[in-house]
Parts: structure tokens; C-alpha cells; sequence
């Protein structure tokens, strides 16, 4: 499996078709990684008990999701189809099995007609992202939305603070996704020796999500400014998921050095692997020079971030209306 980083400055969008090949640097330069395999194999009991584990402290946190009301929701577009909400961080997107409270739920009983409950969202966000969130209120809508996202017709952009000063002013970063086997259910960075890993791993115990291919993912950054958050220095970005792979922002900025503020499952000592699932070195080779912020300088932001959710927003959405064929653009205040 290869993989590599451009951190070239951008020129033109057609660039971006050929930084998926990794043949073509992009301006970067390209790696092979995990030739000859060093670690140990888990057992698919060992993966379904750690996955057990997660889950359980998953569960807990959603929880914590508080209920809304319609005078709670803040509509930032509304027509007879849609219906776009700013999604407040730390409420969940979507009901869960215990079901919790959800955005989704709050929008159906503000908004939503009889058959369309648990229906009406077009796309998710994690429970700690903030921002824009499309909701369908007819089935048509559902369709015909979700056909413009899996063509990838619809413009999304999001504003995140990251750990650090990034060194680039704009860049791309195209690095495969696979799951995170040592630390299920969540991803990695895809190299030889992880997928040599699940060789022996039989899909009955562990499931297929599990042995999926590694993913090609793309995120597009650019600087808006390097700012400090007490005295720790801090970049605001502006981040485009043009794959929109899970998690794939959190991933990929953490492998680049530089995770994002107040993440508590891909920053330093979160929940999943840190750096992305890649080693030290591995890492380094990424973003030499050392331009990778240490993890005194994580230590010192994840202090000063200690009440803040973590910093990453769904901003700003556009595409065209595929029911009225009217521009629909829309955007919301980052809350940080």
C-alpha cells in the first residue's frame, strides 16, 4: 500500500484528479510503508472485545445528548423539500439504539409529515461536530439529496482549529483509510503491515466493515490563521472532505502532525491511535523537518482546550437544488 502527502501549494482544481495517483507526487513525494510485518496479530475475540469496550463507553457518551425543541433548532435554510439546521456540538445526529435525543428527532417534530420519522436526515455528523446538517422533508427530497451527495454535487466546507502552526498555506493530504482493528471501531492510515494483519482474521467473527479495503481519502486544507490559544500556537483552516471518508478530517490531520483542538478520540491520548495509526517514523517522513507539533506543545493546548468541544465545523454548504434548481448556498457562525 502506498501513500503520500502533497503539501504543495494549490494551483488549479484539476490538479486535484492527480493526486490520487500515487505516481505522480503532486509536488510532494511519495512512500511506501510496512514492507516487512512486525506486529502481532490480534484474534478476532481480542478485536470483538475491544470493540465491546468502546462500544459501551460510546454508549455512555450519547447519553449525555440532550433533547431540543423547535424554538432550540437554528434554521438556516427552509423550503416545501429541505430543511438545513446549524447542529449544536455535543447532541447526537441521529437516534441510537437506546434512543437518546437527536437532532433528528427534534427536527421531525418540528418539521417533518407522517412516514418520514428517522428518514429525514440527508447526511450526519459526529456527536461532537457542530454545523449544517440537510433534512429532508419529503421523499423525493431524501432522493434526490442523496444522489447529489453520492455523486459528490454538493460543496461542503468545514473550520477547524488544529494543535500548531501549519507550515503550508494551503495543501492537500491523501493518505488511504482502513479500520482500526487494535482500536475498533475506529480508523487508521492504511500501511502493508496493518492489512497484513487481518490476513488470517475470519469475517464471521469480526465482520466484514472490519475487512474492507483500504479507502483512497483526500482532504484539501487552507490556512485562514495562525493564531495561539493561550500561549500555544494554534491554526484555524478551512478543510474540504473531497472523499468524505469516516472520520477522515480527524484522521488525516492528526497523521499530518497537527490534530485537531479538543479531539478525544484522535488527538493525543484519545480514544483511538495517535498520529493517525502511523509510527514515529512513519510520521516523520511525512511532514520532516520538524514541522510535526510535540506532544508538550498537544499537552499544553489540550489544557487550555480543557472546556472546549472539539473545534471543528460544518461552516458552509452549497449545491444546486435538485428539485427546484435554484442555488442554494448557505453558511453558519463557528462557535470557537
Amino acid at each position: 500500500m502506498r501513500f503520500f502527502l502533497a503539501i504543495s501549494t494549490l494551483s488549479a482544481v484539476a490538479s486535484i484528479a492527480g493526486a490520487f495517483a500515487p505516481s505522480r507526487g503532486f509536488g510532494g513525494y511519495t512512500t511506501t510503508v510496512g514492507t516487512t510485518s512486525s506486529l502481532r496479530a490480534l484474534s478476532g475475540e481480542e478485536i470483538n472485545s475491544r470493540l465491546a469496550s468502546a462500544m459501551e463507553k460510546m454508549k455512555t457518551k450519547d447519553s449525555s445528548s440532550r433533547a431540543l425543541k423547535k424554538e432550540d433548532l437554528k434554521v438556516v435554510f427552509e423550503d416545501d423539500h429541505i430543511v438545513i439546521v446549524d447542529k449544536p456540538a455535543g447532541i447526537l445526529c441521529v437516534p441510537n439504539k437506546e434512543g437518546n435525543p437527536s437532532l433528528s428527532a427534534a427536527v421531525f417534530d418540528a418539521y417533518g409529515v407522517e412516514g418520514m420519522e428517522n428518514k429525514m436526515v440527508v447526511h450526519r455528523l459526529g456527536m461532537d461536530t457542530s454545523g449544517l446538517v440537510v433534512f429532508a422533508k419529503t421523499m423525493d427530497a431524501l432522493r434526490s439529496m442523496n444522489s447529489l451527495f453520492r455523486t459528490r454535487k454538493i460543496n461542503r466546507q468545514y473550520e477547524a482549529l488544529l494543535c500548531g502552526h501549519v507550515e503550508k498555506d494551503s495543501g492537500l493530504i491523501n493518505l488511504p483509510l482502513m479500520r482500526d482493528y487494535e482500536f475498533p471501531p475506529y480508523m487508521r492510515v492504511s500501511t502493508d503491515e496493518h492489512q497484513a494483519a487481518l490476513v488470517d482474521l475470519d469475517v464471521e467473527v469480526v465482520g466484514k466493515k472490519l475487512l474492507e479495503k483500504p479507502k483512497d481519502s483526500l482532504t484539501k486544507y487552507e490556512v485562514i490563521k495562525r493564531e495561539n490559544l493561550g500561549e500555544n500556537p494554534v491554526t484555524r483552516v478551512t478543510l474540504t472532505s473531497i472523499s468524505g471518508r469516516t472520520h477522515q478530517l480527524n484522521v488525516h490531520c492528526a497523521a499530518f502532525g497537527h490534530p485537531i483542538v479538543a479531539d478525544a478520540v484522535y488527538g493525543l491520548d484519545g480514544e483511538a491511535i495517535s498520529n493517525g495509526g502511523l509510527s514515529s517514523a512513519e510520521a516523520e517522513d511525512l511532514v520532516p523537518n520538524g514541522a510535526r507539533v510535540s506532544e508538550d506543545v498537544q499537552k499544553a493546548i489540550a489544557a487550555a482546550a480543557s472546556d472546549k468541544k472539539m473545534c471543528v465545523h460544518a461552516k458552509s454548504i452549497s449545491f444546486k437544488h435538485p428539485l427546484t434548481k435554484e442555488e442554494v448556498s448557505v453558511s453558519s457562525d463557528t462557535p470557537f
